[in-house]
């Protein structure tokens, strides 16, 4: 891995994690075309080093989260607490954190059965391309069937962690899920949002700390290219922070449907692309 080639995927990571529009998705393509345009490695070849890599640029973006919602992570923190305490549930922050530690089962039971099925998907660009449409197909219809307007809620918040573990299938937008889900539900965008990205910090730093005790080959990391590897971390780290920041504010202003249609371009553009690549 090269310092140009993580510095790219890293800026990748950090646009494409916040908005609804697949990181993991755009992390194959970005590779896939890198192999292409460089010959370095056959197409559906994807070695340890790129994992490692792929887990160190999400925990970028984690990093981007948690210092942007530091007040509401400690504010729901201190109020689970607090609400335990005094026996006290009506708070809207406990509530956040009940929600939370509801989800988040969900996503892992739902993401370690489907794992084993999904795992050699980001090896296939063509098929994570496809996924990436079927996104499109969700972000596009949630609003257009969203039922009336309602506040987030046990059964809004299980689903949502549903949602969440089906994003393990390269393509499916973990954010564009979630939020659709719930908007589809009849919730603020920009709350939807808010929900979407505080879940998602347990299963992440989860996902990100067990991978590499569990099947790492530890043998192989001394080989990696570490100093491309931190360039990729620091560019997804400050890209994602500043996407993040402008991201909240601009579903005050879009619709999801606008990014349905990014969506449908890329997924098709790079479908095209992948099927004409693979007769040569």
């Amino acid at each position: 891995m090269h310092i140009l080639q993580a510095i790219f995927v890293g800026a990748i990571q950090g646009i494409s994690e916040f908005l609804p529009i697949s990181s993991s998705a755009h992390i194959v393509f970005s590779q896939s075309i890198y192999k292409i345009l460089t010959g370095s490695q056959v197409l559906n070849e994807v070695g340890s080093q790129e994992i490692f890599f792929d887990i160190m640029v999400h925990l970028a973006t984690l990093l981007a989260v948690l210092i942007f919602f530091r007040k509401d992570i400690v504010n729901i923190i201190k109020a689970f607490f607090v609400g335990l305490k005094n026996k006290n549930y009506s708070d809207v922050d406990f509530k956040t954190a009940v929600f939370i530690l509801a989800a988040t089962p969900v996503t892992c039971i739902v993401a370690l059965i489907l794992k084993e099925p999904t795992h050699a998907l980001v090896e296939n660009p063509k098929i994570v391309s496809l996924f990436l449409i079927v996104t499109g197909f969700i972000l596009f219809f949630s609003e257009k069937l969203k039922q009336q307007n309602k506040e987030m809620n046990l059964k809004i918040a299980l689903w949502t962690g549903l949602a969440q573990g089906l994003a393990v299938f390269p393509g499916l937008s973990r954010s564009g899920l979630t939020i659709a889900l719930q908007v589809f539900f009849g919730m603020d965008r920009v709350k939807a949002a808010r929900f979407s990205f505080l879940m998602s910090i347990p299963v992440i730093l989860g996902a990100s700390m067990a991978y590499p005790v569990l099947e790492m080959d530890f043998s192989q990391i001394a080989n990696f290219n570490y100093v491309a590897i931190i360039c990729g971390f620091l560019t997804s780290f400050i890209v994602g922070y500043l996407c993040v920041k402008y991201f909240m504010k601009l579903l005050g202003k879009v619709t999801l449907k606008c990014f349905s249609y990014y969506c449908f371009v890329v997924g098709v553009l790079m479908f095209l692309l992948f099927s004409v690549c693979h007769h040569f």
